[in-house]
C-alpha cells in the first residue's frame, strides 16, 4: 500500500545453467572531482543448490552549491553555501539457494551497504535592515558521518504443476548512523574583517534502527480466475540521540536544553487478497489491503522554568486501521488495442526523523524540527489507459491526495527561519502520460511525455495560506544508433518545465542532454562503455516562494557534467 505511484514488479530469471559464472567491472568518473568504481559478481549451481555472492566499491567526491536570498519582515538575508562531500562505502550481497526437491526450495541470502562521509560546507550570508548591511555571518560546517546497513532474509518457495505456489519470507535489518558536526559562527562587521563575535557548536547525533518483518503469500487457480491472498507483519524500532555541546576555546559543555533522546516504534500488520479473470475480451482484477497501524515517538530531555532544569517527556501514540482496495478492467478482445480503468488507493507514511520534534540547527537563523502532529497522506487514483500495438501507451490520471506532507519553510522569532513538514489539506493531479517505443535497423528511440495539472490548497491560519496551481510538461528521449556489430551510441535527454514544488515553491524549468558510446570486445565477452552527462552542464535549479510573511529566491546545482568510463567482463 506503501507509495503514490505505479507498482513495478521485478521478476529476475535465474541461469540454470550448470557451474561458475562472474563478472567483474571497473569504472571513473570525472567533472570538477573524480570518482571510483569497482564490484565482482560469482554464481556457482549444481543440482541442489545454487550459490551465489556479490561485492562492490566505490570512492566518490563531489560539490554542490546554494543560494538563498531571502526577505523576512525589515531584513533581508542573502546565503551563499557551497558544499564540497567526500564518501567512501563498500557492499556487499551473498545467498544461497536448496533445492529440496522439484516442488520445494529454501534459500537465505544476506546483503549490506556501509558508508563513511566527510562533508564540508562555508555559508556566507550577510543581512541586514532595509536594504543595508548590518552584519556578516559566515558558518562554516565540517560534518563526518557512518551509515552501516546490514539485512538478513529467510525464504520458502512452494509450487507444484496444478498452479499452487506459496511464497515465505522472514526478513531483518539493522543500520547503524552517527554524525559528527562542528558549527561555528562567526559574525562580522561589514567591512568583513572586523569579528564581532562568534558562536561555535558541536552536535553528534548516533542512531540505531532495527527492522523486522515476516510475510506469506499464497496463490492457486480459483473460479477459472486466479486467486492471492496473504498476511505480512513488520516491526520497526529507532534510538536516536542528539547531543549538542556549547564550544569554547579549550573546552566544550553541553548544552541540555538542546539535546534530547528520540525513541520510536512502529508496528503495521496486514492482510490482503486479490482475484484476477479472463473472460471474452474482458480482463478483471479485485484486491483488498487492510492495514493496522500502531507507533509510538517519545521524545525526551531537559527544559527549564524561572530556577530549575526539568525533565520532559513528550510521547505521542498513533494507532489507525486502513483499507487500500484497488480494481481493474481491462478490453482485449482486440489485442493490438486494449483499453483499461483501474482505481486504488495508497498511503504515504512519514520518514521517522520528521515526527522528531526537536531543532537541528543549521545556522544562527536556520534550523530544522520535525512534527509529532505529522499525519500520513493518503493517494486516490483514477486511471484510464490505452494500448496501442503493444507500443504505443497513454494514460490518464486523476489522483487526490489527503493531507498531503510537504517541507514548509516557516518563520519564527521575527528574523529566525525553520524547516519542518506538515500536512497541507490536499492536492488534485491530472495528468496525461504517452510513451512510444520505435526502431528500424540500426535506429531505435523511446520518447515519453508526461504532462499535469497540480493545486495545492491549505489555510494554516494568521494569513498562511497555500492557494497554487501550474500546468507543467515532462520530456523525456533516449536514442540508440548502432555503429555496425560491436558499436552503439546513445544520446538521452529530459526538458521539466516550470511547477510548484514543497507546495510553496514555484520552480523554473531545467533540461539535460548525455552521451554515450558501447564498444564489445573479447568476442563478446567484454563491454566498454564511455558517456558525458549533462553535456550543457544545464541542470540548475531556481525557485522562489513567498509564504508565512516571507519571501525566498533560492538556486542551486551540482557537479552534474560528468566523463565515465566503465569497463565489465564476463565469464
Amino acid at each position: 500500500a506503501e507509495g503514490n505511484a505505479g507498482i513495478i514488479n521485478i521478476r529476475l530469471i535465474k541461469n540454470k545453467t550448470f557451474g561458475t559464472n562472474g563478472s567483474v567491472s571497473a569504472g571513473f568518473n570525472t567533472g570538477n572531482y573524480q570518482r571510483y568504481n569497482g564490484s565482482i559478481n560469482l554464481n556457482h549451481r549444481s543440482k541442489k543448490f545454487n550459490i551465489y555472492g556479490m561485492y562492490n566499491y566505490s570512492d566518490n567526491h563531489s560539490g554542490n552549491y546554494m543560494n538563498m536570498y531571502r526577505v523576512q519582515l525589515d531584513t533581508v538575508f542573502n546565503q551563499v553555501t557551497k558544499m564540497e562531500n567526500n564518501n567512501s562505502g563498500s557492499g556487499f550481497k551473498a545467498g544461497i539457494d536448496f533445492y529440496i526437491n522439484k516442488n520445494n526450495t529454501i534459500g537465505f541470502m544476506a546483503n549490506g551497504n556501509y558508508t563513511t562521509s566527510e562533508l564540508n560546507s562555508n555559508t556566507n550570508t550577510p543581512f541586514g535592515y532595509m536594504g543595508s548591511i548590518d552584519k556578516i555571518l559566515v558558518a562554516s560546517n565540517h560534518n563526518t558521518s557512518k551509515k552501516d546497513n546490514t539485512n538478513f532474509n529467510l525464504n520458502y518457495r512452494y509450487a507444484d504443476t496444478s498452479g499452487r505456489e506459496l511464497n515465505i519470507d522472514a526478513d531483518y535489518g539493522i543500520f547503524d548512523l552517527s554524525s559528527n558536526q562542528l558549527q561555528p559562527n562567526y559574525y562580522y562587521a561589514p567591512d568583513g574583517t572586523t569579528l564581532l563575535n562568534e558562536y561555535i557548536y558541536n552536535m553528534i547525533a548516533p542512531s540505531t534502527i532495527d527492522i523486522y518483518s515476516a510475510k506469506a503469500d499464497y496463490e492457486q487457480n480459483f473460479a477459472k480466475g486466479r486467486l492471492g491472498i496473504g498476511a505480512k507483519s513488520s516491526y520497526v524500532t529507532t534510538k536516536n540521540n542528539f547531543e549538542r555541546y556549547n564550544v569554547f576555546t579549550n573546552i566544550k559543555i553541553m548544552d541540555t536544553l538542546k539535546s534530547n533522546n528520540f525513541n520510536y516504534n512502529e508496528n503495521i500488520n496486514a492482510v490482503y487478497a486479490n482475484y484476477n479473470r479472463q473472460f471474452k475480451g474482458v480482463m478483471i482484477q479485485a484486491g483488498l489491503r487492510i492495514e493496522n497501524t500502531y507507533s509510538q515517538g517519545i521524545s525526551s530531555g531537559f527544559m527549564k522554568d524561572d530556577l530549575n532544569y526539568l525533565p520532559y517527556d513528550s510521547t505521542f501514540t498513533k494507532k489507525y486501521t486502513d483499507f487500500f482496495p484497488s480494481a481493474a478492467i481491462t478490453f482485449n478482445k482486440n489485442v493490438m488495442n486494449q483499453w483499461s480503468i483501474s482505481y486504488s488507493r495508497r498511503i504515504d507514511r512519514p520518514q521517522y526523523q520528521d515526527l522528531n520534534p526537536f531543532e537541528f540547527k543549521l545556522d544562527e537563523y536556520t534550523y530544522m524540527k520535525g512534527n509529532t502532529q505529522l499525519n500520513p497522506q493518503y493517494t486516490n487514483s483514477f486511471s484510464l489507459t490505452n494500448t496501442y500495438k503493444y507500443k504505443l501507451t497513454t494514460t490518464l490520471t486523476y489522483s487526490h491526495i489527503d493531507d498531503v506532507f510537504s517541507r514548509i519553510i516557516d518563520t519564527a522569532d521575527k528574523s529566525k527561519t525553520f524547516m519542518t513538514k506538515k500536512n497541507l489539506a490536499n492536492q488534485d493531479i491530472v495528468s496525461l502520460n504517452i510513451s512510444y517505443p520505435f526502431s528500424y535497423k540500426w535506429y531505435s528511440v523511446f520518447a515519453n511525455l508526461n504532462s499535469y495539472y497540480t493545486h495545492y490548497k491549505a489555510d494554516f491560519g494568521a494569513g498562511r495560506t497555500i492557494n497554487l496551481d501550474a500546468f507543467a510538461v515532462n520530456l523525456y528521449a533516449q536514442q540508440s544508433f548502432k555503429l555496425g556489430k560491436t558499436s552503439t551510441f546513445e544520446l538521452s535527454g529530459f526538458y521539466n518545465s516550470p511547477s510548484i514544488w514543497q507546495g510553496t515553491f514555484k520552480s523554473k524549468s531545467m533540461w539535460s542532454l548525455d552521451a554515450g558510446l558501447q564498444q564489445t570486445l573479447l568476442k563478446g565477452k567484454a563491454t566498454l562503455k564511455a558517456s558525458v552527462t549533462d553535456i550543457f552542464k544545464t541542470m540548475k535549479w531556481s525557485a522562489t516562494s513567498d509564504f508565512a510573511g516571507q519571501y525566498i529566491r533560492t538556486d542551486g546545482g551540482w557537479d552534474s557534467r560528468q566523463f565515465k568510463l566503465n569497463f565489465t567482463y564476463r565469464f
